[in-house]
């Protein structure tokens, strides 16, 4: 939560020309509900088994060259790293916990059902478990990007996108 996928799928995704899909908004559209909504009507599990099959759908279009960003959970339900790994490359923004609590601090916590109204103590206390938990998931990803820390937001979102750029052209 809150490493920046989305912002930097986008902005990597436009400095490519390729497409770039955010999972939680293609959920969104084929649900009629926000992941958020229904993960408050249906329950997590509900949602996660709902989540997969919205991948696996659009990678079966035939479109090329797609960045997709997946909620922070996605990867640790089931097979999903896997499935991960056979659509293309993988990676993992990896932040500090302290760092992702900043971070949450900035966005709006009444889309994030879990973490509304904490504090941003109490979002570090869940995020360190939770991350620990995530973690042997997210290392099985093909490139582990460390985040470069210099304003918890923009920049580093900024900076980060320039890195998977390199990464891209370069490979």
């Amino acid at each position: 939560m809150a490493a920046g996928k989305t912002t930097v799928g986008r902005l990597l995704a436009e400095r490519l020309g390729w497409r770039f899909v955010d999972l939680d908004e293609a959920f969104a559209e084929i649900h009629s509900q926000t992941p958020a909504e229904y993960i408050r009507e249906h329950g997590i599990e509900a949602f996660r088994y709902k989540e997969k099959y919205v991948l696996e759908d659009l990678a079966e279009l035939p479109i090329e060259k797609v960045i997709y960003a997946t909620g922070g959970g996605y990867p640790c339900w089931e097979d999903n790293m896997e499935c991960l790994k056979e659509l293309g490359t993988s990676i993992y923004l990896k932040w500090k916990p302290e760092h992702l609590a900043q971070r949450l601090m900035l966005t709006d916590l009444s889309t994030r059902p879990v973490l509304q109204g904490r504090s941003e103590e109490e979002l570090l206390a869940f995020i360190t478990p939770q991350l620990q938990a995530r973690e042997p998931f997210y290392m099985m990803a093909d490139y582990v990007i460390e985040a470069p820390v210099k304003d918890i937001a923009a920049e580093d979102d900024l900076h980060i996108a320039d890195l998977l750029y390199q990464l891209i052209i370069n490979a």
